[in-house]
């Protein structure tokens, strides 16, 4: 079975992919670590913010379960940390799922937005509940799904967000990397993805060199919360292809 590595999206933790998990672990042998802060991650530490310190901690995790080469996919976020460590540690990389993501960097007014955010977190104000979900996740999302994700959210400490927020507000472009790569590269995205929509996701398929895109309808930013039977075949389908 092909290894598979699943990075979670911002601001949850590996319970995210807490419904796929049966359905992908009859075909791959899966690793979903928490990234750093979040969850049963590595603390923070003093570390300055930097999405290269969480590809790192993916490498340190993938040593740990004894994986030398994996399948990299990531959420949102977890898909900014997969570019990364694909970046940082390409011979680790035998494929990509990129979902609800984008490869290059945020523009000034997302910028402002995340320092923003950061600074509130420094003085405990962090969103919170169903209310906090709403702009991830498509309109016709269940009420169980939107309680699940925030109860996840919630248990996040605001040094986390503001941690994780100024990380990514700092991220660099890595479409170029993306481009070079010669690895298979499945993009997933949610057909109502107000945060990463549609167009990122073409970009992305534009400029890898062997790329698939599938658009889950009905589906949001979080695509294997909101609709995990669809993204379990997706990529059980793509893994039995192309590995």
């Amino acid at each position: 079975m092909e290894n598979l590595v699943l990075l979670h999206a911002f601001p949850f933790d590996s319970r995210m992919f807490d419904s796929v998990r049966t359905d992908l672990s009859a075909a791959a042998t899966m690793l979903t670590p928490d990234l750093r802060g979040f969850g049963s991650g590595p603390p923070l530490g003093d570390a300055t913010p930097d999405l290269a310190l969480l590809a790192d901690d993916v490498v340190d995790a993938m040593d740990a379960a004894g994986m030398d080469r994996a399948v990299l996919g990531g959420v949102s976020m977890g898909g900014y940390v997969a570019l990364a460590l694909l970046r940082r540690h390409p011979e680790r990389v035998k494929g990509l799922v990129l979902v609800d993501t984008r490869s290059g960097p945020d523009d000034a007014a997302a910028v402002e937005r995340r320092l923003g955010v950061a600074a509130r977190a420094d003085g405990g104000d962090v969103a919170s509940g169903p209310d906090a979900i709403a702009p991830l996740v498509a309109a016709g999302s269940s009420d169980d799904i939107r309680a699940t994700l925030a109860a996840i959210a919630d248990s996040v400490p605001a040094a986390t967000i503001a941690w994780a927020q100024r990380a990514m507000a700092g991220r660099p472009d890595s479409t170029a990397v993306l481009a070079a790569a010669s690895v298979p590269v499945l993009i997933v995205v949610g057909e109502q993805d107000a945060v990463t929509p549609l167009a990122a996701a073409h970009e992305m398929a534009a400029a890898a060199r062997d790329a698939e895109l599938v658009e889950l309808p009905e589906a949001g930013h979080l695509t294997p919360a909101e609709d995990p039977e669809g993204f379990a075949v997706v990529v059980l389908d793509w893994l039995s292809r192309r590995f």
